[in-house]
């Protein structure tokens, strides 16, 4: 795979199951131009009958993703722009919704912001010990509004509110774990990559209609996701606006706040 500096989403497709892989190199970082790459090839995916199980993971063995691009975030000067922009997350997340194939996700490293809202939106989650997560939303002034429908369905409101109110705080993978976010840890790449492995082979050797059944039933209760997470991305497009969160970006770029 060809590394460049815009980033990357690829996707193969072996034994029926089919892999995309996104990478960027600040961190696996999504601008926008990835955003709608990456959902554009979840849907690609889900419609080749070749596969019967997906799996989605991101390259290298740093962050599994740092979340939306900040510098595209420092960039936006009007409504409009802050909409898309925040949008890019919301079509990832409806993408992975309503594919027809479950989405079995391996996650690797460290995960900020909207990067948890694509782990909550995958079917399955093998991570790796030390995959420690952060929703970081609200110290930049906008909250985490876009990703919350997925994050409460998968961690339920009580734990979703801990990480959009604690955001500040790295919460560990025994943490993510114990509250639902990841399905099973493992002690090192090798074994995370074996576990995925074996469960993403089991699953592609099962009844394609039960599967198909499982995945409807596993998201009943969202056909509103749409018209939800597009009104979502119109209220972190008018936060983005705001003095507090201009004043933090213009402290970030002076180098007086770290993230």
């Amino acid at each position: 795979m060809s590394k460049n500096q815009n980033g990357v989403v690829t996707y193969s497709s072996e034994n029926n199951i089919g892999t995309i892989e996104f990478y960027h190199p600040k961190g696996n970082s999504l601008p926008k131009t990835l955003l709608i790459k990456l959902a554009e090839t979840i849907t690609k995916a889900g419609e080749d009958p070749s596969n019967q199980i997906l799996v989605l993971r991101s390259a290298g063995e740093g962050a599994f993703c740092a979340g939306a691009s900040f510098d595209e975030l420092m960039k936006i000067t009007n409504f409009d722009e802050g909409k898309e922009f925040f949008m890019g997350f919301a079509k990832v997340i409806n993408a992975m919704r309503t594919c027809p194939k479950l989405i079995l996700c391996r996650v690797h490293g460290k995960t900020v912001g909207g990067g948890i809202g694509i782990i909550s939106a995958a079917d399955f989650v093998v991570a790796m010990q030390g995959a420690s997560i952060k929703l970081s939303e609200l110290t930049l002034g906008i909250g985490p509004f876009v990703v919350g429908p997925a994050v409460g369905r998968k961690l339920g409101v009580a734990s979703f509110t801990t990480l959009a109110l604690d955001a500040n705080t790295w919460y560990d993978a025994e943490w993510a774990l114990s509250h639902g976010l990841f399905n099973k840890l493992t002690g090192s790449t090798a074994e995370l990559d074996s576990e995925v492995h074996r469960l993403s082979a089991e699953l592609a050797g099962s009844n394609p209609d039960a599967l198909a059944h499982l995945k409807d039933v596993l998201w009943q209760a969202t056909g509103h996701w749409g018209s939800t997470l597009e009104q979502r991305a119109e209220i972190s497009g008018q936060l983005v606006l705001s003095e507090y969160t201009k004043r933090f970006i213009d402290n970030y770029k002076k180098g007086e706040i770290k993230l």
